[in-house]
């Protein structure tokens, strides 16, 4: 970039916090990571891991970004159920690039400094043991933080989060002794919201997703009903700060409805 395009690139960006100033900001921001294969492909990228390595390093920007607009809740959707699916090279360098990121976020100064609580949320009995041990590992070093909650969903599906909820929620009712009747009649939409992953979280007020994708995914479904959306064509890795302060402007020039 040349040092007029970073000289109005910087301008821009100061407009933008000042348009957003003032105004109502969203608590939960959910980000559909969407977009690292053609990014990588356009550097001439081939290695799956290395791909992946550059959208989770973009997490860190994205955590500098929430910290000074003080939003206190970002789920990031990085890898579906449904991406099991793919090459298992491709969903090894997945992992892998997964598992570097959380070993590094379980030691990084600013995550202690600004009190991140980091969680995974989806199916994790299917993930790797390594990956598994990963995971603890960030979340035991940051369980008692309570400046901002990073949560990654991996191995997640929507669908499979309502079923899981309903079936925890059942469960419980049958080891309590409940009749059918009764356990039927304890599912309600506040008792399943007690049994997601992310119960205890405000619902997502503001749902992007990258690269083009017009469509949720199944990504937080339950939790969606009232989100608003936003979509952008820019790749994953390539998010610019400036691209995220337009989806949190065009959040604030919404009325929102809830429903109605």
């Amino acid at each position: 970039m040349s040092p007029i395009l970073r000289l109005l690139y910087r301008l821009y960006e100061r407009r933008l916090l000042r348009q957003i100033g003032g105004k109502t900001l969203p608590r939960h921001v959910g980000i559909i990571l969407d977009g690292n294969r053609r990014h990588g492909r356009a550097r001439g990228i081939t290695e799956p891991q290395e791909m992946y390595r550059l959208g989770a390093e973009k997490l860190d920007d994205i955590l500098d970004w929430c910290a000074e607009l003080s939003i206190p809740t970002v789920t990031l959707w990085v890898f579906s159920a449904d991406n099991f699916r793919r090459p298992e090279p491709e969903v090894s360098g997945i992992f892998a690039a997964i598992e570097a990121k959380l070993a590094a976020l379980a030691h990084d100064p600013l995550i202690h400094s600004r009190r991140v609580r980091v969680r995974a949320i989806g199916r994790l009995p299917l993930l790797p043991p390594t990956l598994l041990a990963t995971i603890a590992i960030a979340e035991r070093a940051t369980e008692a933080y309570d400046g901002m909650d990073l949560n990654i969903a991996v191995a997640y599906g929507g669908r499979q989060e309502i079923a899981d909820a309903v079936q925890q929620l059942l469960r419980g009712a049958a080891a309590k002794g409940a009749s059918l009747a009764d356990a039927v009649g304890a599912v309600t939409p506040e008792a399943i919201a007690r049994h997601l992953y992310t119960a205890g979280l405000p619902d997502p007020d503001l749902i992007i997703r990258t690269s083009g994708e017009v469509r949720l995914s199944g990504f937080l479904l339950w939790q969606s009903a009232h989100s608003e959306y936003y979509f952008t064509d820019v790749l994953w890795p390539a998010l610019r700060k400036v691209d995220f302060l337009r989806a949190i402007r065009s959040f604030q020039e919404r009325q929102r409805r809830f429903g109605a």
